[in-house]
């Protein structure tokens, strides 16, 4: 997918989405209760907003100081920004890890550290997220009653999620089985005729190349820099909390009752599901299920503004900035190049052998 059509398709839909949800939900009390909003916990929601961005730019100094580099706090803001321009453009949000990959490459940082500081990064928020949803369920059940496709799409993220933590988890304790694993997928792609039979040997010599890498740094982030982790866990668990407590803000804007335990956990649930949706930025799917979600904290003639604004607070700003960082310090067409994975060239492996 190119990063034009992603951007197309992540506008169309969060525009379609969001005009239907407003449609079906809003009525003459919604807009009443608007014009007479407060304007301070709005001030106090931007300001969880930069506070969330921080902690996630700390995170990321706090990872490369694991890896035994340096990254400044105005390099992480940008990193962090990219993060959400980059998963707005592609489908299952895998765009940002490119993006901040390039940018930590420019500023000295090699391939394989930026790699494993990028998905550290997301992981550990994969984490908590897969920790605190399905407790969530349990603690409120009321979250997916009546709710069949927020449901079915519950389940697909929880077997996604475990599957990727087994593939983690062997990439650390058995990287060679991940090998034997890779090399039979790249024949199986050659079965079906998805690659060509030239690029068979190449592939896996690439991937061998990249667990190899990928695994003497993680030894290395565990090792050496694991106070650092345990500072970039927390700063993790900070970035959801700042987060997580923009809606209760918006809510108390409009002079509804707040319920904050309620409301994290709403979020929780429906943040951990929005990770594996297959639409560029989880487009459509967020602005549609957070009207349902929502409706459980809200009067249902709020819950669609509700689920529009938090959208804008917590990822169309950031969406934004990324966008203008991406075309000033990357380039449009650097940024084309990277989404498409154009990068990586085979013959670079194939003149190792």
């Amino acid at each position: 997918m190119t990063l034009r059509k992603g951007l197309a398709i992540f506008v169309f839909l969060s525009f379609c989405v969001s005009g239907t949800v407003l449609l079906f939900s809003v009525d003459g009390g919604t807009w009443r209760t608007i014009l007479s909003a407060r304007k301070g916990p709005l001030f106090i929601a931007l300001g969880l907003v930069f506070a969330a961005w921080s902690c996630d730019a700390l995170r990321f100094c706090c990872l490369s100081k694991a890896m035994s580099q340096k990254v400044p706090f105005s390099e992480g803001i940008v990193l962090t920004w990219l993060h959400y321009f980059g998963c707005a453009v592609t489908p299952m949000q895998v765009g940002g890890g490119p993006f901040q990959v390039y940018v930590l490459y420019r500023s000295g940082v090699p391939i394989g550290k930026g790699i494993a500081i990028t998905l550290i990064r997301t992981l550990l928020t994969t984490f908590l997220l897969s920790v605190v949803a399905p407790a969530a369920f349990f603690l409120d059940p009321r979250l997916l009653e009546g709710h069949a496709f927020i449901t079915g799409i519950f389940i697909y993220v929880l077997i996604f999620s475990v599957i990727i933590w087994l593939a983690f988890s062997l990439s650390i304790f058995r990287p060679d089985l991940i090998k034997k694993i890779g090399s039979v997928l790249v024949l199986w792609l050659k079965r079906f005729k998805i690659l060509g039979s030239g690029r068979i040997l190449c592939t896996i010599k690439r991937i061998n190349s990249e667990v190899d890498g990928y695994s003497k740094n993680l030894k290395q982030l565990f090792s050496q820099g694991f106070l650092w982790f345990l500072l970039a866990f927390l700063l993790s668990v900070g970035h959801l909390l700042f987060l997580f407590s923009v809606l209760p803000c918006l809510i108390w804007s409009v002079g509804l009752e707040v319920h904050y335990m309620e409301s994290l956990l709403a979020q929780a649930v429906f943040m951990f599901m929005l990770y594996f949706v297959p639409t560029p930025g989880a487009s459509g799917v967020a602005e549609g299920g957070g009207a349902a979600i929502f409706g459980l904290l809200v009067p249902w003639n709020m819950a669609g503004v509700m689920a529009i604004a938090w959208r804008f607070f917590t990822e169309y700003l950031a969406i934004f900035m990324g966008a203008v960082v991406a075309i000033r310090i990357i380039g449009w067409g650097t940024a084309e190049m990277i989404i498409q994975n154009r990068g990586s060239k085979c013959d670079d492996l194939e003149g190792d052998g």
